[in-house]
């Protein structure tokens, strides 16, 4: 089974690339038993003809924020923090917290399943040309503190707990609630907690235009951020600096490691103490669409034709990722394109084209 299933798995992967003309990409299975079938196809370089690998390091976007609802539910498990908590309680003394919208009806649950009615400052225009700005002077680093200004003095879109809206904003405060609760870097707890236990060697921070073998990205040429449409100089060096993602994702990982950390997360052994029950304890994120609930840093698919899916998507400026685990036959799959043409603008199917073809292949070596 192992031979056809790394084929498939390339061919899948060429056929997407030749359809819609994209650099590169990589994708990983990891079937029942745990074991990870990787691959790889394009170019990493398309101008040094650089040839994309199954270990080479792609920005894994929000994805990350699976990392980060972890977090903060082993600080749960060890009674550091409570989903019930008040945001006030560990930022209250910050001298922009009052001006937060919702400020003091904010609990760390709504932040999590992006509940609490905090705008998105990754899509404000006061944001993108700040961003713009910066990039063109010295690559764009931003501070948590600094994002989160982008949206005090806002009115909030709805009442804490009392509707739906993806918000960055709402993960970089989670960030700076568990460098709060524990006293240490959320980087290093990362490391500590999760990456080095669970040989997820290929993930590492995004704190730095300097990523080892990191896939250069290629974007739109009208991007709202001013980057070229390769964002990194001929060394391979990021043109931006992506340390301004911080909790909002901050990571760069591989297709592999990104697939055995689902398939650990979401399977429920990447911690000691039971927390499935609070990580899919989701919230509707329209009221027309039941069956797609947000969890602890998680989507939700409740009801497809391959039962319940957990997984989470990831955009950036020049990358796109995808992780997916199939909960009733026990697979997981992830793959990450070094191109977010088409994605941006959402003028193209090939992100969902390729889930359901790797979906196909998953299941089938299931069997």
């Amino acid at each position: 089974m192992a031979g056809d299933l790394t084929n498939r798995l390339q061919a899948t992967l060429e056929q997407i690339l030749d359809r819609y003309d994209l650099p590169g990409a990589t994708a990983a299975i990891v079937v029942p038993d745990g074991t990870v079938f990787g691959s790889a196809a394009g170019l990493a370089d398309v101008e040094l003809k650089r040839p994309m690998t199954p270990d080479t390091r792609l920005l894994a976007a929000s994805i990350g924020k699976t990392f980060v609802g972890a977090m903060v539910l082993a600080l749960e498990s060890k009674g550091q923090v409570s989903q019930s908590d008040l945001l006030s309680k560990y930022l209250g003394d910050r001298p922009w917290f009052s001006g937060l919208p919702n400020a003091e009806a904010i609990t760390l649950g709504h932040l999590l399943r992006h509940s609490s009615g905090l705008p998105d400052h990754p899509h404000l225009p006061e944001f993108h040309a700040a961003a713009r700005a910066r990039i063109a002077r010295d690559g764009g680093r931003f501070t948590p503190e600094e994002l989160i200004g982008f949206v005090v003095g806002k009115a909030p879109l709805f009442a804490s707990g009392k509707g739906w809206a993806y918000t960055d904003t709402g993960y970089i405060l989670l960030g700076l609630v568990v460098e709060a609760a524990s006293g240490r870097s959320y980087y290093e707890m990362l490391t500590e907690r999760f990456l080095d236990p669970l040989g997820l060697g290929d993930t590492v921070p995004s704190d730095t235009p300097d990523i080892p073998d990191l896939a250069v990205g290629y974007t739109v040429a009208d991007n709202p951020f001013g980057l070229p449409q390769r964002t990194a100089d001929r060394a391979g060096r990021l043109l931006w600096d992506p340390a301004m993602e911080w909790t909002g994702g901050g990571l760069a990982s591989s297709a592999s490691d990104l697939a055995r950390w689902g398939h650990a997360f979401f399977g429920g052994e990447a911690m000691e103490a039971p927390y499935l029950d609070r990580l899919l304890d989701g919230v509707p994120i329209a009221p027309d669409t039941a069956g797609i609930l947000y969890g602890t840093g998680v989507a939700i698919y409740t009801d497809t034709p391959d039962g319940p899916v957990y997984g989470h998507g990831g955009w950036i400026p020049g990358y796109v990722s995808s992780l997916r685990h199939y909960a009733d036959h026990g697979v997981t799959v992830a793959f990450q394109i070094n191109s977010d043409v088409g994605v941006v603008d959402d003028s193209s199917d090939h992100v969902a084209e390729l889930e359901a073809m790797l979906a196909r292949l998953a299941i089938e070596a299931s069997q």
